[in-house]
């Protein structure tokens, strides 16, 4: 699985807006509405399911990085996108640090091979990096 199997390049933000987790979370759902990934009626129980993940534990991987996801039954196959925060965003991430770097993905629930192969690649080309 490569990057461009699961990140719509039309919904990738270089320069987040959003200044806290919740908000970037938020505008990078709504690049994949943009970008025609999701529906526009389902990006606020996305929104939710990836924030109520969050409280199980940060995606904030260290290093800079997070990796919010979460599964969802409105999405057929696996989409995510990336959002790029100069100023970094506080996302309680396990080395404390703020993050700059976020990819974001969304799967449906009964392809979690998919969903856990996205989440390989990412560390695997963070790591390689």
């Amino acid at each position: 699985m490569k990057f461009g199997d699961f990140v719509n390049g039309d919904a990738i933000r270089v320069e987040l807006a959003a200044d806290d987790k919740e908000g970037v979370i938020h505008e990078m759902v709504n690049s994949l509405v943009v970008a025609s990934q999701i529906a526009e009626e389902d990006a606020e129980s996305i929104t939710e399911a990836i924030l109520k993940r969050e409280e199980l534990g940060s995606t904030g991987i260290g290093r800079g990085v997070a990796v919010p996801h979460t599964k969802h039954p409105s999405v057929g196959r696996l989409v995510g996108t990336v959002g790029v925060s100069s100023d970094g965003v506080d996302f309680n991430s396990l080395d404390g640090e703020k993050v700059q770097l976020l990819f974001l993905l969304i799967s449906p629930p009964d392809r979690p091979g998919d969903h856990l192969r996205a989440l390989e690649n990412i560390s695997r080309q963070l790591r390689d990096n």
